[in-house]
């Protein structure tokens, strides 16, 4: 007479456990966490009473007729030929080692015009900033 097992052996694996444990741990590390203080140093910062933000130090625009102007620091637009661009921030360079240069174009300026001011200052490593313009009011 042959005898069978009432009781199989079920291959899959349980993951209740599993996530008991993962539970467990869970709450263990947000307990420890919140009982750990830093050591770090309380320091009270000024505060100020405007919003100040670094402003660039050199200013090349580009308006719609594609004229070029260049400022330094808050001096006045002067008109500039791109050819003499370079030496003009070769000279704000030696004023200001750490200086900046913001170029602001017109929307209607080919990005073209855009790109030969941008590798200007890539060859003679000037950090650039790309900025915009609010539009000029009709008068």
């Amino acid at each position: 007479m042959a005898l069978k097992r009432r009781h199989k052996i079920s291959p899959n694996f349980s993951m209740a456990s599993m996530t008991d444990i993962i539970f467990l741990l869970l709450i263990f590390f947000m307990i420890t966490s919140t009982m750990v203080s830093p050591n770090a140093i309380k320091v009270l910062l000024p505060q100020g009473r405007q919003q100040t933000s670094a402003k660039p130090l050199t200013r090349v625009i580009i308006d719609k007729q594609l004229n070029f102007y260049t400022a330094f620091g808050n001096e006045d637009e002067m008109p500039i030929d791109l050819e003499e661009l370079p030496a003009f921030l070769q000279r704000c360079a030696e004023k200001e080692p750490d200086m900046y240069v913001a170029l602001y174009a017109d929307e209607a300026v080919p990005y073209r015009e855009i790109v030969r001011v941008l590798n200007i200052a890539n060859e003679n490593h000037f950090k650039m900033v790309l900025a915009t313009r609010p539009p000029e009011k009709k008068r």
